[in-house]
């Protein structure tokens, strides 16, 4: 027998018809359209119903009605290809058309047992986890947990119809007349969603949470910050281990949400080990950098077009305030002689990747180097979804402006900067070679297991004395021969020296350009 919740991610049928009409259709022209027609895309589909050339009066059953007019939605242009058939144009990011990726729009008005199938036809990016498995999210009103459409019901390939552009066809069958249905790239984390977590988080009154707006987006949107620790540790004159959390600088990688909420969750929780850290360690964490790219639907950049994560030297309060604010935020403690900021991490989503991993940052101390990398393989064994020969060190020119790279060469040698990232699809469980597609509870579970390490690496357990000492390098000539590997890459840029910065008693502003 086959449940509802199961016809409606199954819905498609005739696949087979689809890839043959896809590979027909690669096979029509050398060349696309000279015409650039994400151009003309400036905004998202307001309930557009898509009826046949030529026809006029009322919609019937089965003419569809697309949205996109709603938060985090992103659906610029329909075209009605046959009445099975239909051309979805993604909307670009605001002000910046380089980026196509996100994609969150619903479809009304079907007939039941009606099949389509939606060729979304302007991706900016060639690469795809969509070559691997990857499938678009769906639900609908009867039904509203999100379901992944299962991969046979997906094709991606290069099309000529479309100036050669990398196309993502599935076929789908409603099933049912009344219901709205949604569909999506991934699972979608609103602005509103993150706002209603926090505030139910506040009507709890736990003292060892506190929630303050550090700023406000463009568009007047809050910029929240959390500090989870034990209130004695806030009292004047406390030295501090600080613990600096980020996510969501690039608005489509929703799953960076769900990671942190986990990493919150776990935080302010009873059990014994988030009471052990909140005692010995100060969590500040800035859940969304960029509110208003989250809500305008983007995929990369903000409002006014800027990839905020390519900023960090030198970001504007008018044009970066989010990033503004958060940056001033972490010279003040780097000034402050009572704090020291240990760990800073940036969470992403990888389109083309599986598994979460790491990037972390090259250093000419080659014990500090070392000492970087015990963190990420602690995560590797608590976490069997988390790919430490995936994690590489890098300092590339192209991530200079990113918080990783200028946060790493900003702070002392006993901070450590990384980029989290997790894959938009699945991982893959070592010794195997099956895929395990994520789910919103996995990349949550993801994050309370990141949370769950800072325990390992400062040897921490219910009786431990302070001060608090991170692992020694005993343990990284044991780690070394760890069953994990880690890939190292060259780069040209010189690393700072963070130490004298320390030593001149105030900081200054950088200004290299990124």
């Amino acid at each position: 027998m086959v449940t509802s919740g199961q016809r409606l991610a199954e819905g498609g049928g005739g696949n087979e018809g689809m890839k043959t009409n896809m590979a027909e259709r690669s096979k029509t022209a050398e060349t696309g359209s000279d015409i650039g027609i994400d151009e003309i895309i400036t905004g998202n589909l307001n309930k557009c119903t898509a009826v046949p050339p030529g026809y006029f009066g009322q919609p019937k059953k089965g003419h569809l009605i697309f949205d996109a007019c709603f938060e985090s939605g992103n659906l610029g242009r329909v075209d009605y290809i046959t009445e099975f058939e239909y051309d979805l144009f993604i909307r670009p990011d605001t002000c910046n058309p380089r980026f196509r990726v996100w994609f969150n729009f619903t479809v009304e008005n079907v007939k039941e047992s009606q099949r389509v199938i939606f060729n979304i036809v302007n991706f900016s990016k060639t690469k795809s986890l969509y070559r691997d498995g990857m499938a678009p999210m769906v639900k609908s009103t009867s039904r509203p947990k999100w379901q992944r459409l299962p991969p046979k019901n997906v094709y991606y390939y290069r099309c000529p119809d479309h100036r050669k552009n990398y196309v993502m066809s599935f076929a789908f069958c409603f099933d049912r007349e009344d219901d709205i249905y949604q569909f999506a790239y991934c699972y979608p984390y609103t602005y509103t969603r993150l706002q209603h977590y926090l505030d139910n988080l506040q009507k709890r009154s736990m003292d060892y949470y506190c929630r303050e707006l550090l700023g406000l987006s463009v568009q007047q949107r809050q910029l929240d910050l959390l500090t989870i620790t034990n209130p004695v540790n806030l009292r004047p004159g406390t030295e501090q281990k600080v613990v600096f959390i980020t996510a969501r600088v690039h608005p489509g990688e929703t799953p960076s949400s769900f990671v942190c909420q986990g990493i919150i969750d776990f935080l302010v929780s009873p059990h014994p080990i988030a009471k052990v850290l909140r005692d010995h360690l100060v969590f500040k964490i800035a859940p969304m950098l960029n509110p208003d790219g989250v809500y305008l639907g983007n995929y990369r950049c903000s409002l006014m077009g800027f990839d905020l994560n390519r900023h960090w030297a030198d970001p504007s309060p008018w044009a970066h305030p989010t990033l503004h604010g958060v940056k001033q935020l972490i010279v003040q403690m780097y000034n402050n002689p009572k704090v020291t900021l240990e760990f800073y991490i940036d969470i992403h989503a990888h389109s083309t990747m599986m598994n979460g991993f790491m990037y972390g940052n090259i250093f000419e101390d080659e014990e500090r180097f070392q000492r970087q990398a015990i963190f990420p393989k602690l995560l590797c064994q608590n976490a069997e979804d988390f790919s430490f020969s995936s994690t590489s060190f890098n300092r590339d020119a192209v991530k200079a402006g990113t918080g990783r790279r200028f946060l790493g060469g900003l702070l002392d040698d006993t901070s450590y900067c990384y980029t989290l990232e997790v894959s938009f699809y699945s991982y893959i469980v070592g010794g195997t070679t099956s895929t395990v597609p994520y789910t919103e509870e996995t990349y949550m579970k993801l994050g309370r297991n990141v949370a769950r390490t800072f325990l390992d690496y400062y040897r921490l357990n219910s009786i431990t004395e302070r001060p608090l000492a991170p692992i020694s390098s005993t343990w990284k000539d044991k780690a070394s021969s760890n069953r994990c590997s880690y890939h190292r890459a060259q780069g040209n840029n010189q690393p700072s020296t963070k130490t004298e910065k320390r030593t001149q008693g105030t900081l200054k502003e950088p200004t290299h350009s990124s």
